[in-house]
């Protein structure tokens, strides 16, 4: 079956308008910012089709008959628009449609048997409700997404997600602008995903998937998927500072660079962004953390069928950590739960970027996307786990570094066709990714003074990918997503400190993935999915080359079926059941330098979403995800998977008035869940309320953020881990946390202009 659609689309995919008939043609936009408007459903109510605007805000029905056709564009947040058009017979009707925005509706959710409706439709609807100010906020729109921060807020958070530790982003795909944020080979951690170098207040636009069912996101899309998208056109310059506890000081900036009048005449935009950021800490020994981000995005539209978009990004912190204590450490006195053992912890990190994407829109319902980026990143951290273990005189500091020069290119080719009663959506791409990181190592320090080398050498890594992408809409209430991935690694590292100086180690592999997306509508209010389909994680170049008989890049296989259903106009749902395994719960320590698998694992669970709209301008959410994560090869007690999430809940309200007025009391619930395989160590849960409130009037905008309202006690980042204090002769195996955050008030003010 596969074959035979994939030989059907590629026939029709070069191919034109092969019969003749009427066509509608036209743009959306949001009649305040002129901006055009994305994935907007659009219904030609006479002929009971449904498709959706592209990335141009574009549309067009073809191959109609001549006549009457009703026209209904429906978008969150802004008001329905209806249009009878009539249209001659073999003509082209082309016009402008602008939508105003309105208060957010559940009601007008219209239930589809398109792609990742349902997820897409959560992404909408959070963003627009839930009030975001740091990059972390960002991360926790993704319903079941949870983050743990353990090293000063300077290094990549730690990320769970459908009974996954995803440590730094092992089994999570990040992506800004279709730029990969996942570093391959990294010196703290493979799949390292550092979002840092986001300015919150760019962002357009959060994608994000679950399982690996996406034949266009590749290396690490096992758990899932998230693809931020930053904004094209800013809609009005900002100023806005913020000042907080623990002194607290945070700084933004953004300004349009053409004025009104040059971007009508040139149809050219270009904004910039800056953003510093500055805090003591809440610990005891001051962090003294600084960053600094700058971003500029330029767009150009050549013609009235080529776009350039252009952005570049420069991002710099430096700051100290308190690291992981162990329990005993407090219990007797030794330091209180925000003191230290090593408080020379911390480090510095930079990443640069340059991001190029050229659109050319075909005449025959077409597109190809060139995108070229370029990163250059900079990573230095200090840390301390095991205290005195190994050197009972200096400590057991040590120190990661890198330099990595990252170039990239992703080509894509999509077109919409009919044939029959049937509509083809097909997309082709490859892509070109090479790492070179020609310093990377693991060195052992002294307050941050070298001592030796434990590591140290150069990685080369190159992926190349293709992929074809069919959705096939069988008519509007069922459709079914074909995939077909195919990925391609070189492995290469040569150590530096082994007695072959120079020697260069070389592994090859490819991988294949297939997916399978199946959508139904039953009514007009639910929608019945199921999706399946294989994924990947690729291992650490080191240990590619260097352990025998690894597997380079382990395969995962899953399946979720699920619903998405709207109730009474004001309540959405959307439920999936999903089971995973995964062929190695590959496992990094950088730390240590340990490098190797940890064996086959499986999951199953369940995840369960909710928005409910009270009144107009009172809204309600909840999400509740439950995962059991096991071993396969181990036996019963011995084969729980350290550290992955059991249970985790986000629910909240949300009050948005005319009056300006815009309220989120919301909590975060993470399950205690075993810290060790046997269960004998289990890291401690928690449960923290947050308050953000905002009023705006005219141009002015006063906010507040309360983070840890009740000012619980609770541990964020926690381990199992051998360690040894100054004082003890043997080393002990036990709990290590990083404290969270305590009571915290930060207030900002704004203005637009």
């Amino acid at each position: 079956m596969l074959k035979n659609i994939v030989v059907i689309s590629l026939l029709y995919f070069f191919s034109g308008n092969l019969m003749a008939g009427s066509n509608i043609k036209g743009f959306v936009f949001d009649l305040s910012s002129k901006q055009p408007l994305e994935a907007l459903l659009i219904q030609n109510i006479s002929t009971n089709t449904r498709i959706f605007s592209d990335q141009n805000g574009a549309f067009s029905f073809d191959k109609l008959t001549s006549g009457r056709h009703i026209i209904k564009i429906t978008a969150l947040g802004y008001t329905a628009l209806s249009d009878t058009i009539y249209v001659n017979e073999n003509a082209t009707f082309s016009k402008n449609f602008y939508l105003k925005e309105a208060p957010l509706m559940i009601s007008e959710i219209i239930v589809n048997a398109q792609k990742d409706f349902s997820l897409n439709t959560l992404s909408a609807l959070d963003i627009k409700l839930r009030p975001h100010t740091t990059t972390q906020d960002l991360l926790r729109l993704v319903p079941g997404l949870f983050i743990a921060q353990h090293a000063g807020g300077g290094k990549a958070e730690q990320i769970f997600l459908r009974g996954f530790d995803v440590d730094h982003g092992t089994d999570v795909a990040v992506s800004v602008d279709d730029m990969p944020v996942n570093m391959v080979s990294h010196a703290h951690g493979q799949g390292y995903a550092d979002l840092h170098f986001v300015i919150p207040e760019t962002v357009d636009k959060i994608d994000f998937s679950k399982g690996s069912y996406d034949a266009t996101t590749g290396n690490f899309n096992t758990a899932g998927a998230v693809r931020f998208k930053t904004k094209k056109i800013l809609p009005a310059n900002l100023i806005k500072s913020e000042i907080g506890s623990f002194n607290t000081y945070r700084g933004v900036v953004m300004f349009n660079l053409f004025n009104e009048k040059d971007t009508i005449r040139t149809k050219q935009h270009a904004y910039i962004a800056s953003e510093y950021f500055t805090t003591k800490g809440f610990v005891e020994s001051p962090q003294k953390f600084n960053r600094i981000n700058l971003f500029g995005k330029y767009t150009n539209q050549l013609t009235s069928n080529l776009n350039l978009i252009f952005s570049a990004c420069a991002f710099s912190s430096t700051w100290y950590a308190s690291g992981q204590i162990p329990e005993r450490a407090v219990s007797q006195g030794i330091i209180t739960r925000y003191g230290s053992i090593d408080n020379s912890e911390g480090g510095k990190t930079s990443r640069y970027n340059f991001n190029l994407k050229i659109v050319k829109r075909l005449k025959n319902n077409s597109f190809i996307e060139n995108n070229l980026y370029y990163v250059r990143n900079n990573f230095n951290l200090y840390s301390n786990f095991t205290f005195f273990k190994n050197d009972s005189l200096n400590g057991d500091q040590i120190f990661q570094f890198e330099n990595r020069n990252i170039y990239g290119y992703n080509s894509s080719y999509s077109k919409d066709n009919t044939i029959g009663n049937l509509q083809f959506k097909t997309q082709l791409g490859i892509g070109l990714r090479g790492d070179y990181v020609t310093n990377s190592g693991l060195s052992n320090t002294v307050k941050r003074v070298f001592i030796n080398y434990l590591k140290k050498g150069t990685i080369h890594e190159t992926n190349a990918s293709a992929y074809v992408d069919e959705t096939i809409i069988i008519n509007p209430k069922l459709s079914l997503n074909l995939g077909l991935r195919f990925d391609y690694f070189r492995f290469e590292y040569i150590d530096k400190l082994s007695e072959m100086k120079y020697e260069k180690k070389s592994v090859y592999k490819s991988i294949t993935c297939p997916k399978l997306n199946l959508y139904y509508n039953l009514n007009h209010k639910i929608q019945l999915y199921f999706s399946t389909g294989t994924g990947y994680h690729s291992n650490d170049s080191r240990g590619v080359v260097n352990v025998a008989n690894q597997n380079t890049v382990p395969r995962s296989i899953s399946a979720d079926i699920g619903t998405s259903i709207t109730l009474f106009k004001k309540i959405f749902l959307n439920t999936a059941l999903w089971w995973m395994n995964l062929e190695s719960e590959y496992t990094y320590a950088g730390d240590d330098g340990f490098i190797g698998p940890n064996g086959k694992t499986q999951r199953i669970g369940v995840d369960l979403s909710a928005r409910l709209q009270l009144f107009t301008w009172l809204y309600a959410d909840a999400d509740l995800n439950l995962a059991k994560p096991r071993f396969v090869n181990e036996p019963i007690g011995q084969n729980y998977v350290p550290l992955a999430p059991t249970i985790t809940s986000v629910a909240g309200i949300n009050i948005v008035s005319k009056q300006g007025f815009n309220i989120s009391l919301r909590y975060r619930y993470l399950g205690t869940r075993p810290a060790i395989e046997d269960n004998s160590i289990e890291a401690k849960g928690y449960f923290i309320t947050d308050l953000v409130a905002s009023y705006k009037v005219k141009k002015i905008q006063l906010g507040v953020t309360i983070e840890n309202l009740l000012n619980k006690t609770w541990n964020e980042a926690q381990f199992a881990t051998e360690s040894k204090l100054k004082t003890e002769s043997a080393p002990i195996t036990e709990l290590h946390y990083t404290p969270g955050t305590p009571f915290n008030i930060r207030v900002n003010v704004s203005y637009n202009f």
